[in-house]
């Protein structure tokens, strides 16, 4: 598999250290990319991880503005002006620097949640916060899309 799936909930050590989920490590190795890219989430108190794969997004991103807009150097700023490359040691853990951790609030547990081409690293309590958040919009956005289908066609056909 080549996507970030699944959550993990792992306590810091004593160091500050932490280890990311196996199954994450695995994903990081066939990407290619050495060490960790790391930057606080755009719409969350959260941090966004990844490699080569959330690199080439934020990349994609960027070129499709203007070059020297006002915009591009916003976005060029936010995800990179304050991103980091973390270390993974030979365990497989990484230290969060203190800019990281205070962005998402976490101060002795993380919750790793895959989101296919990138994971975020949240504090566990805010990760739950936004999960009830999350199911409760698909829910709503469910029953929205489920009222738009006529009774008796072929799922997909949409009344006009």
């Amino acid at each position: 598999m080549d996507r970030f799936v699944s959550s993990f909930t792992s306590r810091l050590d004593a160091k500050g250290r932490v280890s990311i989920p196996a199954s994450f490590r695995a994903v990081l190795a066939r990407d290619g990319f050495e060490g960790l890219y790391v930057h606080p989430s755009l719409e969350a108190e959260a941090l966004d991880a990844g490699g080569n794969g959330l690199l080439a997004e934020i990349e994609g991103l960027i070129e499709r503005l203007p070059p020297f807009s006002d915009e591009r150097d916003h976005f060029s700023t936010a995800l990179y002006g304050i991103s980091e490359v973390l270390k993974v040691d030979p365990e497989g853990r990484v230290s969060l620097t203190e800019t990281l951790k205070s962005h998402a609030g976490i101060t002795d547990a993380v919750t790793f949640v895959g989101l296919g081409h990138k994971f975020q690293i949240w504090e566990p309590s805010a990760f739950q916060r936004h999960l009830d958040e999350a199911r409760r919009k698909v829910r709503d956005l469910k029953k929205e899309l489920g009222s738009l289908l006529r009774p008796g066609s072929p799922a997909g056909a949409r009344e006009r």
